[in-house]
């Protein structure tokens, strides 16, 4: 849950203040399972996931200092989580992982980025 405005015409009614709420995945690739047999610890993806959304969770993002002078489309806060991830070092080993932040069943994004 985030607060923001897309200071955009083509955003129309969304130009003001307005709050969203996103459902969001991640999912992580490699070529090749590693020696535990796995692509990634799942508790270990989650906990990166979950502290990544804490920087957001019930904030304004028009405040937000990541995002001074950024219109903070779905487009670019996917984006943005996804670049944290790749931050992470629960993410070394990975080839490859994508985001996907959903608003509703019919409006979501999703980014890919190498890692």
């Amino acid at each position: 849950m985030v607060a923001h405005s897309l200071p955009r015409p083509v955003f129309g009614p969304a130009q003001a203040l307005h709050g969203a709420t996103y459902v969001v995945e991640a999912t992580f690739g490699r070529p090749e399972l590693d020696d535990d047999g796995i692509v990634i610890d799942i508790g270990a993806a989650q906990s990166a996931l979950q502290e990544t959304l804490d920087a957001l969770r019930y904030r304004n993002l028009d405040e937000h200092p990541a995002f001074e002078g950024v219109v903070t489309s779905t487009e670019v806060l996917c984006r943005w989580v996804a670049d944290r991830l790749a931050e992470s070092p629960v993410t070394d080993g990975l080839e490859r992982l994508e985001v996907v932040l959903r608003e509703s069943p019919d409006a979501w994004v999703r980014y890919a980025r190498d890692r």
